[in-house]
Formats: structure tokens, C-alpha cells, sequence
């Protein structure tokens, strides 16, 4: 389908919402958006016809997730992304950074070679990879999560250049703890090389963020998990979140890391300007309940979450489109909110609005087509037919 056009639902596209509208596909870009009574008849174009009560959103972009399907970022095969790269889909997602964790330096510089090497070739049928996510291991013991504590080290800016020369340039968002010795130091590196600075696992103060902001530190790992609360006499890196606008925040919206009312509270501060949607999800999203690994440790799955033996929350199987439904509900937002969180905020965040993030004409026809559940229904990626319901004719 090098020429389709989607006809007969409601298009969120980035300047207003077609109750009936259409879109417009040529050579994986998006062409024409509008009303459907506008759109020509085009003999060269396949027409796909949806019933009035589906909606079409842009692909999210989840900047947050580790694995899904029996594949991990740090299994560091090409086998391994191309899963996750063909799995999200299902789920609404359209590009992502693969994300690695604290583990030994020789297994997270195989892991960045290995996934550096593949965005070069990458699949257009499949989610895109549009960089790395490198979570650890310059993080904080004293808030390390399910993060494994024996192989943290202090940030250092000689090392990261290292891993970046072994990525190809491909990291693009770095987790730290800024209160860590040289965690000033890195961020700046950072954000003068055009990398993301997030602040993650970290015991910081609220004065020790507001340094690492000026130092160009603009986002912030998984709100509430791996992180000082908030405290009426000391905000913390909660309390920064809330309050500083500079920072864009991560939030998984499963119901477990953090209850419905917290993610209601964040949203109601925060607001679908700053907030971004996540998984954080590992290769135990869409599989059955089990035991499986997470660098090299035991993590037992149930229906809900994922934890290590001690009870620890590690990851999460959450899918994109359910974080959008629960969302949804826990706060009574908009779908505009909803696009803004998964697809508009990392796109900007990340640098690639220009061709990622929202429903535009010349942009990316990351497309997702969701029925009147919020169940997605079918998926392009880039143009080219990703995910299609069984049901779907």
C-alpha cells in the first residue's frame, strides 16, 4: 500500500479534530488530513473505510521500556529488538529508545554496540527505534529500585563517551543521579552534546535539582519510583517534578507503581504539558505469569506486576494502550491530553517532532487506529501496515 487513504472515523491530527475525517498515505508520509468530505477520489489509492466510532491517533513514543515478548534490550542480539520492534505495535506503539539498566560495563557496551549497529538497518514495517535510553548504571544506591547495586558507578563523563562512540551517537536520553560525584559534570556534558539528562534513582534535594537544571538536566525517570518524596520541609525530587517547568516527567500509569490518586494528583500538577506516558515494561509483557530474568535477577509475574523475591517492583508489563485507558480513567483527561503525553511530548523531547508526534502533513504516517473501546485495531508504521486485529477485514 504505497498510496492509502483512511476514510470515516475521527482524526485527532495535530491542528484540530475531524469528527469525520480521513487521512492520506503516500510513500509511508502522511499527504492530505481533513474532513471526509473533502477527500478526492484517488483510482491509484487503496481506501480503507472504518466505522464512524473508531479514532486515529499518532503512534505513541515510548522513550521508557527495556523489553517485552521473551526480548530484553540488554540480550544485546539483533533478534532481541527486532521482537520488541515487531510486538509494540499491538500495543499503539510506533517508535521507542530501547532501554538498558545497571548491569557490568562489558554487558551494557554490548547492548549499545548492538542496538547502535541495528537502527542502521532497521525494519520499516516494524516500531522504530529512534535512539537508546541508558538507564544506569550512574544512578544512587540509596535509591537503586531493582536496579542492581554491585555494578552503580559515580557518573563519568570519559566513560559515557565511550558508550556514545559504541552507540553511534544513538543515546539519546541518560538516566543519573545528579547529587552523585560528577553528576553536574555529566549532565552538562549532556545537554551540550544533545542528549537528554533525566534525573533517575536519585536521593537528590530539591536544591540539588534545581543545580542540575541550570547544569541543563530537563526530565525525570518514572515519577514517584527510585526517587526522594516529597516532605514539607525538604520537596525532593517530587516536589521539583511538580514544580520546575523545565522538566518533562515519565509516569507508568498501571495502578501499581503508583496508585490511581497519585497519578490523578500528578496530572493535576504536572498537566499534559510536562507529563509523558511509559511502560517501563520487560520481556515479560505479553507472556503468560512466570518467573523470568531481569539483569540476571529473578523477577516473578503475575497478572498485574512484576517484583523481585524481596517484593521490590522491577519494571512493569504494562502496554501503551492500557496506560491510555487507565489514564484515561484515574483522571478524566482528554484524548488531546492523551496525544500530548504519548506522542507529542517525547517527539519534542527527543527532537523529532519535525517528522514524529503528531497527525501532520510530510510527518511520518505512524498512525494507530483505535475502536470504541480504546482497543487498537490496526498500526502503520512509517506507512507500512504493522499490527492488524484479526477481526479487522
Amino acid at each position: 500500500m504505497k498510496t492509502f487513504i483512511i476514510n470515516n472515523l475521527m482524526v485527532h491530527s495535530e491542528k484540530e479534530t475531524y469528527k469525520d475525517g480521513y487521512i492520506k498515505v503516500v510513500d509511508g508520509k502522511i499527504a492530505e488530513v481533513g474532513p471526509a468530505s473533502q477527500c478526492k477520489q484517488d483510482d491509484d489509492a487503496t481506501v480503507i473505510t472504518l466505522p464512524s466510532e473508531y479514532q486515529i491517533i499518532p503512534g505513541a513514543i515510548d522513550v521508557h521500556i527495556h523489553g517485552a515478548a521473551k526480548a530484553d534490550a540488554m540480550d544485546a542480539t539483533s533478534e532481541a529488538l527486532s521482537t520488541m520492534a515487531k510486538t509494540l505495535p499491538k500495543e499503539g506503539t510506533t517508535s521507542f529508545l530501547a532501554t538498558t539498566m545497571t548491569q557490568s560495563a562489558d554487558a551494557i557496551e554490548s547492548a549499545l554496540l548492538n542496538a547502535g549497529t541495528y537502527i542502521k538497518e532497521q525494519n520499516e514495517d516494524h516500531a522504530e527505534i529512534v535512539g537508546i535510553h541508558l538507564e544506569g548504571p550512574f544512578i544512587s544506591p540509596a535509591r537503586k529500585g531493582a536496579q542492581p547495586e554491585d555494578f552503580i558507578v559515580d557518573p563519568d563523563v570519559s566513560l559515557f563517551k565511550r558508550w556514545q562512540l559504541l552507540a553511534h551517537n544513538h543515546i539519546k536520553l541518560v538516566t543519573l543521579a545528579p547529587e552523585q560525584p560528577n553528576g553536574l559534570e555529566l549532565a552538562r556534558h549532556l545537554k551540550e552534546t544533545g542528549v537528554v539528562a533525566s534525573i533517575g534513582h536519585s536521593d537528590a534535594t530539591y536544591d540539588q535539582i534545581s543545580e542540575a537544571i541550570e547544569a541543563g538536566t530537563t526530565h525525570v525517570t518514572h515519577l514517584y519510583n527510585g526517587m526522594r518524596g516529597l516532605h514539607h520541609r525538604e520537596p525532593g525530587v517530587l516536589g521539583a517534578a511538580y514544580l520546575r517547568d523545565e522538566l518533562f516527567v515519565e509516569l507508568i500509569t498501571d495502578g501499581i507503581h503508583c496508585r490511581p490518586e497519585m497519578v490523578k494528583l500528578a496530572f493535576d500538577q504536572i498537566t499534559s504539558n510536562r507529563m509523558i506516558l511509559i511502560t517501563d515494561s520487560l520481556r515479560a509483557k505479553w507472556l503468560e505469569k512466570g518467573t523470568y530474568d531481569l539483569g540476571g535477577q529473578d523477577v516473578n509475574v503475575d497478572e498485574t506486576k512484576a517484583t523481585l523475591p524481596d517484593g521490590t517492583l522491577a519494571g512493569s508489563i504494562l502496554k501503551m494502550n492500557d496506560a491510555i485507558k487507565n489514564t484515561l480513567q484515574y483522571t478524566g483527561c482528554s484524548m488531546t491530553d492523551i496525544i500530548k503525553m504519548t506522542a507529542e511530548n517525547p517527539a519534542k523531547q527527543l527532537r523529532i517532532f519535525d517528522r514524529k508526534g503528531s497527525i501532520e502533513v510530510g510527518k511520518d504516517a505512524d498512525l494507530v487506529i483505535l475502536n470504541e473501546e480504546l482497543d487498537v485495531e490496526m498500526t502503520f508504521c512509517r506507512g507500512k501496515l504493522a499490527y492488524k486485529k484479526e477481526n479487522v477485514k
